[in-house]
């Protein structure tokens, strides 16, 4: 499948693409939301670039290890079951909220890398989350954040109130499929 190089979405995992259950470590416990993998398989057909980027503190916190990490990252991949190439790449921040931030959102280091190595455009790239930290992620890396679920609008609005002056477009979406199907 070829792809037009300079548009992307910055994805988020728990809340977004599977159920958010608090320090998931069991691939048994990953269960896809509603919506997800049509979602994802659209944003291909579209010729974006997928890229995870999830913050996942409880192995800075010592709750479990980077293998269990990846092990539900396999489960969640399988049950997507996405067409090649899927995702283009996955950044993991194990790093807890009281440890130096490398990839943790709000940093938006592993964005402004990736727009970088696969010569991406600021303004055809989107970070879509659940939570205030990712669309913070994506004002600080300059380019559009997106809410996602049942809470998007409150956090859009947390997020415009703390980021006054913010030129990006943060926006609000029911779902990621919804967003998706206004790309």
């Amino acid at each position: 499948m070829s792809r037009i190089t300079n548009n992307a979405l910055f994805l988020d995992r728990d809340g977004l693409l599977i159920f958010d259950k608090e320090y998931i470590s069991n691939p048994d416990d990953v269960e896809l939301i509603p919506g997800a993998d049509e979602a994802l398989k659209l944003a291909l057909e579209k010729k974006y670039h997928l890229f995870l980027l999830t913050n996942q503190s409880g192995v800075g916190r010592g709750f479990f290890k980077m293998k269990d990490v990846d092990a539900c990252n396999e489960r969640m991949l399988s049950l997507l079951n996405l067409p090649s190439p899927g995702f283009t790449q996955i950044c993991i921040a194990p790093e807890a909220p009281d440890q130096p931030k490398f990839y943790r959102k709000p940093s938006p280091k592993f964005i402004l890398e990736m727009i970088e190595k696969y010569k991406l455009a600021h303004e055809q790239c989107y970070m879509v989350g659940d939570r205030e930290s990712d669309l913070q992620a994506g004002i600080n890396a300059k380019i559009n954040s997106v809410a996602a679920g049942k809470e998007s609008k409150i956090i859009v609005n947390n997020t415009k109130k703390n980021n006054p002056n913010s030129e990006m477009n943060i926006s609000a979406s029911h779902d990621l499929l919804e967003f998706v199907s206004r790309l």
